[in-house]
């Protein structure tokens, strides 16, 4: 996981509102591959979520740094709106910060040493965002993921997550499940600047495996400029997660350090 993972979706609440999203934009499921040595690099973009009870919208920025050739750093931070309907159709809405988000990518092998790219990504959110409102968990979460990507044809790669997330409770008493998480993706190089991304992941509380909540999206990547990456997705949720509709645009702006 990078700073990519920093902002949490509210989809990802749904289930806790600790569970951290992972990935490269505009994807959840992540990448083994850290940011370059001395590179910076900044993502930031606007998320949509709506289901019956709420609509909500994420702001997410993150900025993350190639601290050494296989070692990356990363913060993440953001701002969230959401509208909810009440009982007897009233609807309120509700505004917050995000919680901030501290983390590290680390390389372990290449597929040279061991069949695919491996990393492992260590990640702990700070609760800045409110527990009163309900857009954050209140609590200090950790999680750990293990990485693996590998070349499935001559244009496109297969990504696959498996990570747990430590869950911290809220100071009002509110107390969230520890969260399994997994998923595989996707990309597909369809020109020299186009490449087509897909996804499928989950999100397992492990104190009550039936509440596992699924999700689908797929999207673009455009490389516009050298440095510059604009991306879209578009998913939605199975089993357990509510999701009607997901959505993000957003960018990625890669640089390195003045010499």
């Amino acid at each position: 996981m990078s700073a990519r993972q920093f902002v949490g979706w509210a989809a990802l609440a749904m289930l806790s509102p600790s569970i951290p999203a992972l990935g490269g934009r505009p994807l959840t499921i992540d990448d083994a591959e850290p940011v370059a040595p001395r590179q910076f690099q900044i993502e930031a973009g606007v998320g949509y979520l709506g289901d019956q009870a709420i609509t909500h919208f994420d702001f997410p920025v993150a900025l993350t740094y190639g601290l050494l050739p296989r070692v990356e750093i990363g913060a993440g931070f953001g701002g969230q709106i959401e509208e909810r309907k009440e009982t007897l159709g009233a609807e309120r809405a509700v505004t917050d910060v995000g919680d901030l988000t501290l983390g590290t990518k680390i390389k372990l092998f290449t597929a040279e040493q061991a069949w695919a790219d491996q990393a492992t990504a260590l990640t702990v959110k700070l609760p800045t965002a409110s527990c009163a409102t309900r857009l954050g968990s209140g609590g200090t979460d950790f999680d750990l993921t293990w990485i693996v990507s590998k070349p499935i044809t001559a244009h496109g790669s297969g990504h696959f997550n498996l990570g747990y997330t430590w869950t911290g409770n809220c100071h009002r008493g509110r107390r969230y499940n520890d969260i399994l998480h997994y998923g595989f993706a996707a990309d597909y190089q369809l020109a020299k600047t186009l490449q087509l991304v897909a996804e499928v992941f989950a999100n397992t509380p492990v104190a009550n495996a039936a509440e596992t909540g699924v999700r689908f999206n797929g999207g673009v990547r455009w490389q516009v400029l050298e440095s510059l990456v604009l991306d879209a997705a578009i998913g939605t949720g199975g089993l357990r997660d509510p999701a009607e509709i997901t959505a993000t645009v957003g960018l990625t702006w890669t640089f390195g350090l003045m010499q």
